[in-house]
């Protein structure tokens, strides 16, 4: 079942043609730093494919964070062009580069609006998790997740500057993509004012989206990983 995000944080579509929606299941979720820094969704569907990639363009998404698992049953498609390009809708996606480190496979993508070509290029990164079984609440390693984080931190250092948005999504973009969003968060608080305050963080989550942290158990691991990147200091 669909939790739907508040009309207050709906990021509408702005490259869309006469025929088109302007409409995506997807929240615009504040960091503890930067308003609307993460862009929260499903994975894309056969029939939303194209409108995911407006939406990392139109908001000017510098990454894409993928955090669940590929599966048999399709109900997952690969929604990027492998070691090619491809266009999904007007949105041209080409390959650039990837590796993988661990548990985490990195892939660099150019993207341009064919219907505005003026609007030029962006360089997006995607960062697609696999550290986390679709059986498990959370990972079983923080250590592993913390290296996602850190390369999204690294990335926007890099980013000329500017605050580019991080797409974030899981199969339903509900608790994996709210404690992703948490966690982040409680890594900025840290850096900023060297506290932890996780209740506030998850409850501005779910003022915006019910599902953000789902569990107990996604809840609790927010707390081990801020202790992890606390330690790490």
């Amino acid at each position: 079942m669909d939790v739907l995000p508040l009309d207050r944080c709906l990021p509408f579509l702005i490259s869309v043609d006469g025929e088109s929606s302007n409409y995506i299941n997807a929240a615009l979720m504040d960091s503890h730093k930067q308003p609307a820094a993460f862009v929260v969704t499903q994975h894309p569907l056969p029939n939303t494919v194209a409108d995911f990639w407006r939406l990392v363009f139109d908001y000017n998404c510098s990454s894409v964070v993928m955090l669940n698992e590929m599966d048999t049953a399709q109900l997952c498609m690969q929604y990027w062009p492998e070691k090619t390009s491809g266009c999904y809708g007007p949105i041209q996606v080409e390959f650039v580069s990837a590796d993988i480190d661990e548990d985490i496979i990195h892939r660099i993508f150019r993207i341009c609006n064919m219907a505005r070509p003026q609007d030029g290029y962006r360089i997006v990164q995607h960062l697609q998790y696999i550290g986390w079984p679709a059986y498990r609440d959370t990972p079983p390693s923080k250590r592993s997740l913390l290296k996602v984080v850190r390369r999204l931190e690294k990335w926007q250092e890099q980013y000329d500057g500017r605050e580019g948005r991080t797409v974030v999504h899981c199969l339903n973009g509900g608790g994996r993509s709210g404690t992703f969003c948490a966690i982040c968060s409680v890594c900025e608080m840290i850096q900023q004012q060297n506290i932890i305050d996780v209740f506030h963080i998850v409850k501005t989550l779910r003022n915006n989206k019910s599902n953000m942290v789902e569990t107990l158990e996604q809840y609790k691991f927010v707390y081990e990983v801020a202790l992890e990147y606390l330690s790490s200091f």
